[in-house]
């Protein structure tokens, strides 16, 4: 029956016709474009390390007391954690899609101070990092010396001075997970030296610390 009335009646077909394309104009305008549009949730990571814990320790004693704090955060779809045998613990939080990051890294990082009186101290003192960003890898970046002029701890040494903080800079760029090792000093202890001089490793910890300190000139 609808056909019928158009086909009786051109102009009012072309006239629907014309207001049809003039809207269709006007919107296309107005509607919002981007490249790459917002279509996954984003996502607030929480990391921190207990030094010396296995996985357990750091699930019943840092990841526990974490979760229950930040469960409930406004707009927040769920929570997952991982805890690693080296301490490590890593804390994913993702939130609906639409919700504005940063205030979402605010409110995780607020929840995380609340919980950081229950932590315990070794991990309050080395911190724990709230980052704004997505748990999927965006982008694998591999160094090489093409001619093997220069070494491995040369790059990792490059890439932490120099093209870690360069990336960070981008924009839209969350976080960088990098394998390379930083400059460190490992010390292998003797437990018979050590039992003749009456020390124990917080002693050795204790003088280390104590010589490892940056004074600006």
């Amino acid at each position: 029956m609808i056909a019928d009335t158009f086909i009786r009646r051109p102009v009012t077909a072309i006239v629907i016709a014309l207001v049809i394309v003039i809207l269709g104009g006007i919107c296309m305008f107005n509607l919002p474009i981007n490249q790459y549009p917002n279509i996954t949730p984003p996502g607030v990571s929480v990391s921190t390390n207990y030094t010396g814990a296995d996985a357990q320790t750091v699930e019943q004693n840092v990841a526990t007391p974490l979760e229950e704090s930040i469960n409930g955060v406004k707009g927040m779809e769920y929570i997952s954690s991982n805890s690693t045998s080296t301490g490590a613990l890593g804390v994913s939080v993702t939130f609906k899609v639409g919700t504005n990051v940063d205030i979402a890294a605010l409110d995780v990082q607020n929840r995380v101070g609340i919980a950081t009186p229950l932590l315990p101290s070794d991990v309050s003192r080395l911190g724990v990092t709230v980052r704004a960003k997505n748990t999927s890898m965006l982008m694998l970046v591999a160094l090489y010396s093409p001619k093997g002029t220069h070494n491995i701890t040369f790059l990792d040494n490059y890439n932490n001075i120099y093209l870690m903080d360069a990336l960070l800079r981008v924009p839209g760029v969350g976080d960088i997970t990098s394998r390379a090792d930083n400059f460190s000093m490992r010390i292998w202890m003797d437990p018979e030296k050590m039992a003749s001089y009456s020390i124990i490793p917080q002693d050795i910890s204790a003088a280390l610390n104590e010589q490892n300190v940056q004074v600006a000139a």
